[in-house]
Formats: structure tokens, sequence, C-alpha cells
């Protein structure tokens, strides 16, 4: 396949690039899907997407990002190679993909004009706008029609980015608008006969539960438990510190403020006097979501944002308070908050109020159910790309 006038010349002003660091991991054995995030955010759906091809098809998985994703069985991490035509024929040569994913719209032409005359089949998906590798402002005739016309599926996140990579050359067939991909699944485990037994305990008491606290918040967070607690006398605060460590102490204070307080640590149980039941290990936030109808994710309020990853209580049907901090969840907060899925809020009278709103149950219930729904979207789309990237296997010469 003769390289275009564009590519050669974007080649000649990368020509000098060399790989970072030492030697590539080693390639596992079998049948190996490259998938390339080039961001944080397409870790989670990517990792997803690597989950059905481990355990459907037996495949081992290369990821390239600049963030190393949690370890997965089978599932390797390297970075990406700087995208110049020896790098690229050296990456491939090592790696031998079956098939590559890439997302969001990063283009690296110089691998996938290789990848191309391998006969690699190349999908994008979460497309939202095509791009260079950096060098976004330089001009290479031809080069990002070239590069889009490599892959034979661009699912794009909505309308207006499916027009975007219309725009830029890629082929009306193969341009569809999917919607994203299914995120790693964001539902924490809990021992069941633990969640059966602390329900029976507070069955008929208002629970919510604040999550990955920060000590600059517990102010606030006392303060609304103290406003509500005028309406509603029985309401019990579950307590999560950022730090585990900070815990014990966290509850000394909270008694020596008159507090009826019981430690989780010291296998106290939340009787109906206690009015804070202090938890720390992080092993159980899946057991807290199941219990509490409420919850606050700490680090929103005072911190750079929540601390845990929001979709952890969308995905267990917990209804989502926060405050105007999103930190690295912002596109999570942004989906929630698009879905009327959160109650945002700002202050400890904010706090109070949005705790007080969400004790009606039909009120804690509705939102619940838009940020599920937002937990569990996109399935189908990862669905299509598997069977999309099977048949393109299947048919390989």
């Amino acid at each position: 396949m003769a390289a275009s006038l564009g590519l050669k010349l974007y080649s000649f002003g990368r020509g000098r690039e060399t790989r970072q660091g030492g030697t590539r991991p080693e390639r596992p054995p079998g049948a190996l899907a490259w998938l390339h995030a080039p961001s944080a955010e397409q870790i989670s759906p990517m990792l997803a997407l690597a989950r059905r091809l481990v355990d459907e098809d037996g495949m081992a998985i290369l990821v390239t990002s600049p963030f190393a994703p949690p370890a997965r069985d089978r599932v390797v991490h390297a970075p990406a190679p700087p995208d110049t035509p020896a790098e690229a024929r050296a990456f491939l040569d090592h790696w031998r993909p079956e098939l590559a994913v890439f997302a969001e719209g990063e283009l690296r032409p110089a691998v996938l004009h290789a990848a191309a005359e391998r006969q690699v089949p190349l999908f994008m998906v979460n497309g939202r706008q095509p791009r260079l590798l950096r060098e976004r402002d330089a001009w290479y005739p031809g080069l990002l029609r070239s590069s889009l016309a490599q892959f034979r599926h661009i699912g794009s996140v909505d309308e207006t980015a499916a027009r975007a990579f219309r725009r830029a050359g890629a082929p009306l067939a193969t341009v569809a608008v999917t919607g994203r991909m299914e995120e790693e699944s964001a539902a924490l485990p809990c021992l069941e006969a633990e969640r059966v037994a602390l329900a029976r305990l507070i069955a008929a008491r208002p629970v919510w539960f604040a999550a990955g606290v920060l000590p600059e918040e517990e102010a606030a967070v006392l303060g609304a438990h103290r406003l509500v607690m005028q309406q509603s006398h029985r309401i019990l605060l579950v307590l999560m510190p950022a730090d585990p460590g900070a815990a014990e102490a966290l509850a000394g204070r909270l008694e020596a403020e008159d507090w009826v307080v019981a430690r989780r640590m010291r296998d106290e149980e939340p009787d109906p006097s206690v009015e804070v039941f202090v938890v720390d290990n992080p092993g159980e936030y899946g057991l807290w979501y199941r219990l509490a109808p409420i919850s606050f994710l700490g680090g929103s309020l005072a911190g750079p944002g929540p601390t845990r990853n929001p979709l952890e209580a969308a995905a267990l049907g917990s209804a989502i308070l926060h405050g105007p901090r999103s930190g690295g969840h912002g596109a999570a907060l942004a989906r929630l908050g698009a879905a009327r899925a959160t109650r945002a809020v700002a202050s400890t009278a904010d706090l109070a109020e949005g705790l007080g709103d969400l004790l009606a149950p039909d009120r804690a219930a509705r939102l619940a159910e838009a940020a599920w729904a937002v937990a569990s979207d996109g399935a189908e789309v990862t669905e299509r790309l598997i069977g999309l990237a099977r048949r393109a296997i299947e048919t390989a010469p």
C-alpha cells in the first residue's frame, strides 16, 4: 500500500523520534487484541471490552495508554509507540495483533498505515473528534482522510461527533452514531451475610453514607446530619473517612463532641441509639452503598474531587449527593448530571436540605434509578463492536 504525500511529510517531520523506555513487555501466547486508550476516561470502557474478549474469546489484551490500567489477568499495559514508520513496524512485529481498537478520535497515521498494510482490522469507539497525534495545527494533505479510511467501523458518541468524522473525510459507510461503550462494572462486592445482618439492625431507620470523607469536610457532614436529625431524629450516618487509619481518632473526637458513636473496627453495632457509625474498611464500600439509600461523595465538597468513583454508588442503587468539585471524575459526574441522576450541594445547609429532601423514598428512588441507567449504559455498543471484530477475524485472509 503506497503512502500518501501527507503521510510522507508527516513521517519525515517525526523521523527523529525514538522509542521511549526499555524493552517491550513479553507478548502473551495466542490471539491478541490491541486496545488504545488515549485518556484516563477511556481506560474503564477498554477494560470492559477486554474482559469480554478474554472471557468469551480467549484473547490476550494489550492496552496502550499514558495511564496505567488496574491489573487484570491476560491484560498487558505498554506505552503506545512513537508514530514513525520504523517504530510502527517494530511495534506490530512484536505484538502481532489480530485487531486494534482506538478510542475518542486520536489518529496515529504511521501506525494506522502499517496496520492496514498487515490487514489488521481497525475500529474506532467512543469517537468525539478526529485528531492527529499532537501536531494538531500542522497541515498534511489528505492525511486525516487517509487515516480515517483505514477504519472498518467508527462509532461516534453522538450525531455532532459523527458529523466531525464525516467532514474530516471518513467513509460515510463506516461512521455510525452508537453512543458510548459500556464501562467496566462499578458494582463493588460485599458479603451477603453481613448485608443481611446489618439490614435487620437498621431496617426501620433512615440511613445515609458519607463515603471517603476528607478531614476538612467532616464539619459539614456532621453539621448536615445534626440539622436533619431535628426532623428525622432516628437517622443514622455511616461515616467512612478517606484515610481508614484515621477512623479510630475520628470516632474519639465525635464522642468528645457528645455524638453517640459505634465503631465498625471494634465490631460494635449500630443499635437504635447510635447516631454515627464510623467504619474503616475500604473493602466494604459495596456493603454500605447497598445498605444506604443515599450516599454523599467525600472529597467533592472541600477536596479536589470525589475520593471514590461516583459510578460505584450509581451501580448499587444509592442516590448521590456531591459537592461542586469533580477532580478526576468530571466525565462521570457530567454524565450523571445530564441524566439528572445526582444532586449537587455547595455547603452544610445545602447538604442538609438535599439529604432531607431525599429522605422521601420516592425522590431517592428516582435519582437512584437514573444513576443506575447511566452506570449500566453502553452494553449494546460493546456487543456490536465484538460482533464486528469477530466477523473481521473470521474473514481475515
